[in-house]
């Protein structure tokens, strides 16, 4: 039986996280195809790159969307942006946790087409996040852009510590919202 695009993507992507450099061969052997089978699908690993990074920013965006940022933002509701904020976070725990080879590639960073890209999603999370900061949800010392990259770095910490085995996958949610929430710091709840 043949194998879709989309599960040979698949496959890769679980090689990937494996085995970050894998070549075209290796893939190849561990999809369960031939070398020919996988370079008429993808003439190179970077249109194979090139395809997977398309699709974990799909999968990003979903995630923005599903979580319904744009609305929180607009409507600047401290309520509803907590709860875009808390379905955001959790949906990206999934993405990262799919696309952990991804997180730090930087191979293709410099990609025009990807770079433009990416520059659309993280805006949608900065807008979001500056008008989380304006509804006191989040802290407004914190510029909106280093509240983003703190977020991508909560994700590679968390992509680390499932591949250690330091946290069980269960506490993920709870342990990245709080952190990113509450920081490291202890609470002053008296």
């Amino acid at each position: 039986m043949a194998m879709s695009r989309e599960q040979i993507m698949t496959a890769a992507i679980q090689h990937l996280n494996e085995s970050p450099s894998a070549s075209m061969a290796q893939l190849a052997e561990a999809v369960g195809i031939s070398r020919a089978t996988l370079h008429r699908h993808f003439s190179s690993r970077e249109e194979l790159m090139l395809a997977l990074s398309r699709r974990g920013h799909d999968q990003w965006e979903r995630v923005q969307l599903d979580a319904g940022l744009e609305a929180a933002t607009a409507s600047g509701d401290r309520e509803m942006l907590e709860k875009a904020m808390r379905a955001l976070l959790v949906g990206l725990i999934e993405v990262a946790d799919e696309y952990a080879f991804g997180l730090t590639d930087y191979a293709l960073a410099y990609h025009p087409e990807l770079q433009r890209r990416v520059a659309e999603l993280e805006d949608r999370e900065l807008a979001f996040y500056t008008a989380a900061q304006r509804a006191g949800l989040l802290s407004t010392r914190l510029p909106a852009r280093w509240v983003g990259s703190l977020m991508y770095g909560l994700l590679v910490a968390v992509r680390d510590s499932l591949r250690h085995g330091d946290i069980a996958r269960r506490d993920v949610p709870g342990l990245l919202l709080d952190t990113f929430l509450h920081g490291a710091a202890p609470r002053r709840d008296s």
